[in-house]
């Protein structure tokens, strides 16, 4: 019995041990150069309702359910989304500076209590041209930044970024906004 006591003294420590080792905060972003001038993108970019032609968790999920509150494009507009696999949760736009930057709130509620924040940012090449920035900081609690350790935050949104950022560019490119 005491044998059984020091291996779980002993699993804890190293669980511990390694929350204490583990980087907390992360900052995943990619970047994409748009042929559109960027007042176009940035007013696209900004409204909440657009994502779903783009950010390819909604495209990835048909069924998805999104509820909208507030003035789309503006501080406190809000969107709600719940998914397959039981993935909940909530964006509200907290800061905008006109022209440049989006930054939105990102709580998931299911299956996990995770907040982190999103941001967009764009920058004029030239009269037709946007370089864009979407990217995604937060904080990792226990457990998730013992896990992250072995699974990484760049690997598990990377690739997500890339694809909606090729489907932001493809959508843009193609069609005429309104």
């Amino acid at each position: 019995m005491t044998l059984f006591f020091y291996v779980i003294i002993g699993i804890i420590t190293f669980v511990a041990f390694l929350h204490a080792w583990a980087k907390k905060e992360y900052n995943v972003s990619r970047t994409v150069v748009i042929n559109r001038p960027k007042a176009e993108v940035y007013a696209f970019v900004r409204q909440l309702k657009k994502q779903p032609l783009w950010i390819p968790w909604y495209l990835d999920d048909p069924k998805v359910v999104i509820k909208f509150k507030g003035e789309d494009g503006k501080v406190g507009a809000t969107s709600y989304w719940k998914g397959r696999n039981n993935i909940e949760g909530i964006q509200k736009i907290v800061k905008i500076k006109e022209g440049k930057v989006l930054e939105t709130q990102l709580l998931f509620i299911k299956p996990y209590k995770s907040l982190s924040l999103l941001y967009v940012a764009v920058k004029e090449m030239d009269s037709n041209r946007t370089k864009m920035v979407w990217g995604v900081k937060g904080v990792h609690k226990f457990p998730a930044s013992v896990i992250m350790l072995f699974y990484g935050m760049e690997r598990a949104l990377g690739k997500h970024f890339e694809a909606g950022l090729y489907n932001l560019k493809t959508h843009l490119e193609r069609n005429k906004l309104n």
